[in-house]
């Protein structure tokens, strides 16, 4: 009997990499793709996608997509008993562990796994320590397409709102910035690669400035 797992869903690049890894690994069943929805705003937290895309997305994929709703200015006291709420009732369904496309960052593995601890879970990490420039290289390879719809000011210039993530973004990134943007310089939407199967359309809308740091492209329904 294969483990039944969640899959923690952001819609970007790391996570359909992290998915494409263990989509068709017979040992695991994936119950649900768990994505954190701004309810405020409609819209997945941080990367500032459109929850219709996003549900286009999980049609796209064939996965069951489960919504974890927050306030704007929530902490983590509000995300952790909302989450907890959700993965205590898919425990319940057989549950055991949740897949994360975390790469390096210590404390927030630390983090995520201490959290699923305390309700008898545990996180499985398939792109933990690889190397970002490689795995970036690798989703291109694959096919994967990608649009980058935040941006944080502080760490990468705004131009970089709105562009494909390809080969030309990856060598014109600073050698500060990481390639796949795991200290939060950039986030991505994935419309099309081989866990897709069909492109999911939309169009570019206007890039916009938020709290003078975060340059965000909003992307439109087709």
């Amino acid at each position: 009997m294969p483990d039944k797992i969640l899959f923690s869903w952001s819609g970007g690049k790391d996570g359909a990499l992290a998915l494409h890894s263990i989509k068709n690994n017979k040992h695991f069943e994936i119950a649900a793709l768990l994505t954190t929805i701004t309810a405020d705003y409609d819209r997945i937290s941080m990367h500032g996608v459109r929850r219709n895309l996003l549900e286009k997305q999980a049609e796209s994929i064939g996965i069951l997509l489960e919504k974890v709703i927050i306030t704007k200015n929530a902490g983590n006291e509000e995300y952790e008993e909302n989450i907890k709420a959700v993965l205590l009732r898919y425990k319940k369904e057989g549950v055991t562990s949740v897949v994360f496309g975390d790469i390096f960052l210590e404390d927030l593995k630390k983090y995520r796994e201490n959290n699923l601890a305390g309700i008898g879970m545990k996180g499985i990490f398939p792109l933990w320590k690889q190397d970002s420039y490689i795995l970036g290289k690798e989703f291109i390879d694959l096919n994967f397409k990608a649009i980058i719809t935040c941006v944080d000011g502080k760490q990468l210039d705004g131009k970089f709102c709105g562009r494909e993530y390809d080969n030309v973004f990856l060598s014109e990134l600073p050698r500060n910035v990481d390639p796949c943007g795991e200290n939060g310089e950039f986030h991505s939407f994935v419309y099309a690669g081989p866990i897709f199967k069909n492109e999911v359309p939309f169009t570019k809308g206007e890039i916009v400035l938020r709290d003078g740091q975060f340059y965000f492209c909003d992307l439109l329904p087709v």
